[in-house]
C-alpha cells in the first residue's frame, strides 16, 4: 500500500493509505491536492501527518515547529533545538523559557 497526504493551502489536513488506482475513480470535492508520502521517508523528507506543511520548493513534508527558538535543519527538514541534547543515556525535557535541556528524574 501506498500512503497519501491532502495538503490544502500548505498544511496537511489528512493522510491516506490507499492504491494510486484508487485516485483513477476516486472523486473529491474537497480543495487541495493528494501528495504521495513515505514511510521510509526516501522522498520528501518525513513521512505527512496532520498539520505538518508541504513544502513546495523543497518537496519536503515539515512537522510543527515545537518551540520558537528551534530551527528548521534545511537538510532533513526537522526542527532542531538551539543547543544539542545530551547523549549520556538518561532523559531531558526542552526548556523554552531557558533555551536549555532540563534532566527528567
Amino acid at each position: 500500500m501506498s500512503y497519501f497526504a491532502k495538503v490544502k493551502d500548505g498544511k496537511v489536513i489528512k493522510v491516506i493509505e490507499a492504491e494510486q488506482d484508487f485516485f483513477n475513480t476516486f472523486i473529491d470535492d474537497e480543495p487541495g491536492q493528494w501528495i504521495e508520502t513515505f514511510k521510509d521517508a526516501s522522498q520528501r523528507k518525513n513521512f505527512a501527518s496532520e498539520d505538518y506543511t508541504y513544502d513546495v520548493d523543497k518537496n519536503a513534508f515539515i512537522p510543527p515547529k515545537p518551540y520558537s527558538s528551534w530551527t528548521l535543519n534545511e537538510d532533513t527538514c526537522l526542527w532542531e533545538a538551539p543547543v544539542a541534547k545530551p547523549t549520556d543515556g538518561q532523559s531531558y525535557a526542552w526548556n523554552e523559557e531557558t533555551t536549555s535541556w532540563d534532566l527528567v528524574e
